[in-house]
């Protein structure tokens, strides 16, 4: 009993320290905010540009870099994330549009680049988030470039043939589906309801866990979620978001079968940012139809030491058998050496447009 108390005392002690230091988190966020304020003042009266992704990069490597510990430097840098999200907020909340509905992943990815602060504005088509966002009705659009299990997204890649919008940066998701009810029990479920290509990914659980249960097709997966806020006798496969959005418990998390299931994702806008630590070009070009064209266009990567993280071709529309290859390489296009492999390519092709030069995404340990 002795011991008990003593240890009731000193966890009171901790506690009442704790709060203080609460307190004085708040006051110093708030401090933080007011300051934000005044250089959002000194930017409108200058007519710069409220938001500076290269400053919110620094400011996110300084804190992480600095941090001696114990907390863990990627809650940090999520919180950091979020902190610099609401105090744009406070001024001029950045105006994101993403494929929409609400809830789906693409969703999810913005708000992890962004933060939960930033206005997401749902459209219906890859097409419309370039439209939204070079008619300057958002400040970024974000739009799924390639799956790890799936492949490339080829109609966005057809969006930078006749667009002029940059790639201002790239997310890496993780994608991981779970199953969502109102109630949260297996045995309430009787229908499922979910995106057909959820559903293949999730294939071999369902057969293990709920064969025979019918499932049908929603056009995504968090319309799935909408459609099982309706209906108590059925479940949704959806994203984490989605059961937040439409108030449905968990059935099952982590449902698909393949448990290394990446979504990369291309965040467009005006320009690009200046170089980072570690950067990523995207270029596309066209190339004559014979033979050597390829080998001789990527041959300058090659003899300056630049590595070619992907290539992809497409039917150019224009010309039958005519073809444009989207190549991603390591470097910044103000690097020297990739500026002038850049200009050396340029004269083996038809034409060459610079997509963008962006900071790399860097996983984080948790995801």
């Amino acid at each position: 009993m002795a011991d008990m108390k003593k240890a009731n005392s000193s966890l009171a002690k901790i506690r009442e320290q704790i709060d203080k230091v609460d307190q004085e988190i708040i006051k110093l966020l708030n401090k933080r905010a007011e300051l934000a304020i005044d250089v959002a003042a000194i930017k409108r009266k200058a007519d710069l540009k409220f938001h500076s992704p290269e400053r919110e990069r620094e400011v996110i490597e300084k804190v992480s870099s600095t941090n001696k510990g114990p907390f863990p430097n990627d809650a940090l840098k999520f919180i950091f994330r979020e902190i610099i999200s609401a105090s744009l907020s406070l001024e001029e909340p950045l105006r994101v549009a993403y494929l929409g509905p609400e809830g789906t992943f693409t969703h999810l990815a913005a708000l992890r680049h962004f933060g939960s602060s930033a206005k997401c504005l749902p459209v219906q088509s890859i097409r419309s988030v370039f439209d939204a966002v070079e008619s300057c009705k958002a400040d970024y659009g974000l739009v799924p470039i390639e799956n790890s299990n799936e492949g490339v997204v080829s109609y966005t890649l057809d969006m930078f043939m006749d667009n002029e919008l940059k790639i201002s940066a790239e997310v890496l998701l993780e994608v991981t589906h779970n199953l969502l009810s109102q109630s949260g029990e297996l045995k309430k479920v009787k229908k499922i309801y979910s995106h057909p290509q959820a559903v293949a990914q999730c294939k071999r659980w369902i057969e293990t866990n709920l064969p025979g249960v019918p499932v049908l097709e929603a056009t995504s997966t968090a319309r799935a979620a909408e459609l099982t806020a309706k209906h108590a006798d059925s479940a949704a496969i959806a994203s984490e978001l989605s059961a937040r959005l439409y108030d449905l418990k968990f059935v099952e998390k982590r449902i698909e079968d393949n448990k290394h299931n990446m979504t990369r994702f291309l965040v467009i806008s005006k320009e690009f940012p200046k170089k980072s630590r570690k950067d990523k070009t995207s270029i596309m070009f066209s190339l004559q139809h014979k033979p050597g064209s390829l080998y001789d266009a990527l041959n300058p990567f090659e003899k300056s030491g630049i590595n070619l993280t992907k290539i992809e071709s497409r039917p150019s529309r224009r010309k039958a058998w005519e073809y444009i290859f989207f190549v991603d390489l390591e470097g910044h296009i103000d690097d020297e050496k990739v500026r002038k492999a850049i200009e050396k390519v340029k004269k083996s092709c038809l034409f060459l447009k610079h997509l963008g030069s962006y900071p790399s995404h860097e996983k984080p340990k948790n995801e």
